[in-house]
């Protein structure tokens, strides 16, 4: 499903072929949680933004609509009208940041709904069995996300413990006889998830028996959750050195466009954050000058677009000041304009990643990083 077209350093440009298009990375990856990107954008608005891939949550759309629902609608593409890939992430970090109680068991994890309280239990077969129904292209394995700073033995044992939940996952997505399937060629891809806190050497372990079961795609999970960004390089660095060469790779939750950029010439391929859309609802926007609040008094009377060298959909169409009164008077169209204006910054700047990978040229977007 990868191909790799050229490496600058350590930089990869390369394409993921699915069942429903083919990404085109480095790559942006956009956060439709529940089937939606938060702030009122739709999912041909994400096509004016630039979007290759969308990111549904599994967690979310388990306990609601329901996943059983979603499969007899049709599958995602259809429920949510969109026709691009795919990636549903496993559930696993929302289960451990959002359920208050929980409790982890070699089987899987019991814990209580966020929305109703409701006892809900999901093991690797589980997660395998709703991913599954709700038709993604890309999968992502079980796992637990670990807690920065955790003790070693902990660490070592979760770390061993999401092992075999892969496994589990692997056997239940290669025995299933469930859910919407994408086509004949293109069942969904299983992507394996590397944990290990901040111990490199628990991290290099775990990647090494990933890499030993051939999966489609590699992760590195459990960071951006209160590390340094030096401590998050660091891993990379380490971790990339065991990620076979010929898959995806994908750095979850990550992150600012500096941190993207550092982690492309790290050997990263894919990535998703919340930030664009969730700073766009709050009035922080991206431009080519660095980020600015639009609340701020200083746009009161600015005519000009939020960035003069954007094409988005916003910056053609309305000005700083505009925006800055809608955001002021509470309506509900500041966050829809400021969202699209972030999502399409951030789908150009990888664009604009592609290209330097291209021509050699990384170095320069690195120099630039600190004002993105």
């Amino acid at each position: 499903m990868f191909k790799l077209i050229k490496k600058s350093g350590k930089a990869r440009r390369g394409e993921i072929h699915t069942a429903h298009g083919t990404v085109q990375t480095p790559a942006f990856m956009n956060v439709a949680t529940q089937a939606a990107i938060k702030g009122g954008l739709d999912s041909t608005d994400l096509k004016k933004t630039g979007c290759q891939i969308a990111l549904a949550n599994t967690y979310h759309l388990h306990i609601r609509p329901g996943d059983e629902l979603i499969r007899s609608l049709g599958g995602l593409h259809k429920f949510m009208s969109w026709d691009g890939p795919i990636l549903t992430d496993s559930g696993g970090f929302q289960i451990f940041s959002l359920a208050e109680l929980r409790k982890i068991t070699e089987e899987g994890v019991t814990f209580n709904s966020h929305v109703d309280g409701r006892i809900v239990t999901m093991t690797p077969e589980d997660s395998i069995r709703i991913q599954i129904n709700l038709g993604a292209d890309i999968i992502m394995a079980f796992d637990e996300c670990i807690a920065i700073p955790s003790p070693r033995n902990y660490v070592k044992e979760s770390c061993d413990r999401t092992y075999r939940w892969l496994i589990r996952c692997r056997d239940a997505l290669k025995n299933s006889e469930f859910g919407v399937r994408n086509s004949e060629s293109f069942p969904p891809s299983l992507f394996g998830i590397n944990q290990g806190a901040t111990y490199k050497d628990i991290r290099v372990d775990h990647m090494k028996r990933l890499a030993e079961l051939e999966l489609p795609g590699y992760a590195i999970g459990g960071l951006a959750v209160g590390e340094t960004a030096t401590q998050m390089y660091d891993i990379v660095e380490t971790v990339e050195e065991y990620m076979p060469n010929d898959r995806p790779r994908y750095l979850m939750g990550v992150g600012t466009p500096e941190n993207i950029i550092e982690a492309v010439a790290r050997g990263i391929d894919i990535f998703d954050c919340v930030l664009p859309a969730r700073n766009g609802r709050h009035g922080k926007l991206y431009t080519s000058q660095g980020s600015i609040n639009i609340k701020n008094e200083q746009y009161i009377n600015d005519d000009t677009p939020v960035d003069p060298k954007c094409e988005c959909h916003t910056c053609k169409n309305y000005s700083r000041a505009y925006l800055r009164h809608l955001f002021k008077s509470g309506e509900l169209l500041s966050m829809r304009l400021a969202v699209i204006h972030n999502l399409y910054y951030y789908n150009t700047l990888m664009e604009r990643i592609r290209k330097a990978i291209e021509n050699d040229e990384l170095k320069k977007l690195l120099s630039h990083r600190a004002q993105m």
